[in-house]
């Protein structure tokens, strides 16, 4: 029973709503922005109400699964491990698209929200905003570039870790962050990489 939870929360993360909802539009998303098959390129090339739907979805597909086995038998120790992280890994690595699935940022706010009572996913997003408003102040008038974007979602998620080691969360909490964070970690590492190489161009 346990493999076929795992499944059907890989297989819930795996479909590609704003990727669908993009060819509806007879849009590639693919061909939008940094190629990314999720919401925010449906927002670019489809308008804000196919984004915010594209984003709820997206959610939704992580949080609904995650909340049905919260209030389950495999809510309790190591189980919900590969059960909470599923959902991730589908929309990273969706077969639907052959293994190039999207960044896996809504689908991670859905996990938290389910698993915590959005606790978790309110103080990332809080991170995510102060880090934003830093960005601002730095960039001022100048365009901040998509690497920037991808460095920001990972070093969130780094800085989560210390919250939620400081709210005294479970080992099995801790584990399903790290699962998460690899994730977001490989999807932006082109990201992060660039950032790196800019850095070490002008000597920081």
């Amino acid at each position: 029973m346990i493999i076929f939870w795992i499944a059907g929360s890989f297989l819930s993360g795996s479909l590609m709503f704003s990727y669908w909802l993009g060819l509806l539009r007879k849009k590639n998303i693919k061909t939008v922005g940094d190629g990314n098959p999720g919401a925010l390129n449906l927002w670019k090339s489809s308008g804000y109400k196919f984004g915010v739907v594209g984003i709820l979805l997206d959610f939704l597909k992580g949080y609904l699964p995650v909340l049905f086995i919260m209030g389950s038998s495999y809510n309790h120790g190591y189980l919900i491990v590969p059960l909470a992280i599923a959902p991730v890994a589908g929309h990273a690595f969706s077969p639907f698209l052959k293994g190039k699935g999207g960044k896996a940022i809504a689908v991670t706010f859905g996990i938290w929200s389910a698993l915590t009572g959005f606790e978790v996913s309110l103080a990332y997003a809080v991170i995510l905003a102060l880090m934003a408003g830093v960005s601002r102040m730095i960039y001022k008038n100048k365009p901040k570039s998509t690497e920037a974007d991808g460095l920001q979602v990972v070093v969130g998620m780094l800085l989560l870790s210390v919250y939620l080691y400081i709210r005294m969360f479970s080992a099995a909490i801790l584990l399903i962050w790290l699962g998460n964070f690899a994730i977001l970690v490989y999807k932006h590492r082109v990201e992060i990489g660039k950032s790196w190489k800019k850095g070490y161009d002008k000597g920081v």
